[in-house]
């Protein structure tokens, strides 16, 4: 039986770390194996944008692109998700099903601004759900299985549209 004080670790399990710097006997001397002197050979230099003082390629180059600040976030999920987590027993259908059951059940992580429904894979069970939005195949879907679909999605209006 192996003491506390007696642990170490297996033959060659680690390695000692690389001594630079040690003459040229040790085959890391004199530029330590970065190959340069001055700026190059030192820690904490990044020269990768740098063009000599000429206006960099990264800055050259046009922006492209708009990111909305307003965009909706939403947590998608698919018909068969749904599906799946009504048979391993995680969503009871017979009471309504909204962010936070889906939130409970582990089918989604976090509601963010709203639960998206899509309609990929197929609902056998029927369910009461609320949701932000869905996509028609998928409010389809539902009400073929004989659920009901609530969205909570603003109407739009002439003004918004």
């Amino acid at each position: 039986m192996t003491k506390l004080n007696e642990l170490r670790d297996n033959e060659g399990a680690t390695k000692g770390r690389m001594r630079v710097g040690r003459g040229p006997g040790s085959g890391k001397g004199k530029t330590s194996g970065r190959g340069v002197k001055g700026q190059k050979s030192r820690t904490g230099v990044s020269l990768l944008g740098f063009e000599g003082g000429q206006m960099p390629l990264y800055m050259r180059m046009p922006k492209r692109g708009f990111n909305n600040p307003f965009a909706l976030k939403f947590a998608e999920v698919n018909l068969w998700r749904l599906q799946d987590a009504i048979d391993a027993g995680k969503l009871d259908i017979s009471s309504p099903i909204d962010a936070a059951a889906l939130v409970k059940a582990g089918v989604i992580r976090r509601e963010l601004d709203g639960v998206r429904l899509l309609g990929e894979g197929e609902l056998k069970a029927k369910v009461n759900l609320t949701v932000y939005s869905a996509t028609a195949s998928a409010a389809k879907a539902v009400e073929a299985a004989g659920g009901t679909l609530t969205q909570t999605r603003p109407a739009k209006t002439e003004a918004s549209a």
